[in-house]
């Protein structure tokens, strides 16, 4: 066993996991999404970020592209959260939610396609 790909598929799949954990629920009530988990889905993001920089096949290409759309997206929710709870007047409104939760949606997308590469490579790769 390879204890790389295990940390590096670990990554990937808690990335993606702890971004549905925060999309999962109402998407304009509040009180279904948690601001710790959008930043543990930030953080974790970031880190599988860091692991796919050293391959360099086309997959790692892929795998990379896909991560900084995720990453993108995360820390775009993060700052109208940030925003909406600490500059604007309004505070966090149903809008906003909205927001916050369609961009983490956008990310979950990017990580279940690089969920979906790491098993059809996990698949294609020979013994």
């Amino acid at each position: 066993m390879n204890l790389e790909k295990v940390v590096f598929g670990f990554f990937i799949v808690l990335a993606a996991t702890l971004n549905f954990g925060f999309f999962i629920g109402e998407i304009d009530n509040p009180a279904h999404h948690h601001i710790y988990e959008l930043f543990a889905a930030v953080v974790v993001n970031l880190i599988a970020t860091i692991l796919k920089l050293g391959d360099r096949t086309q997959i790692g290409a892929v795998h990379l592209s896909t991560s900084l759309v995720a990453d993108l997206q995360l820390i775009a929710a993060a700052m109208v959260w940030g925003y909406a709870a600490h500059v604007s007047q309004t505070g966090m409104t149903p809008e906003v939610t909205t927001s916050i939760v369609s961009l983490s949606g956008g990310a979950l997308f990017a990580n279940v396609i690089s969920v979906v590469i790491l098993i059809a490579e996990t698949i294609m790769q020979r013994r």
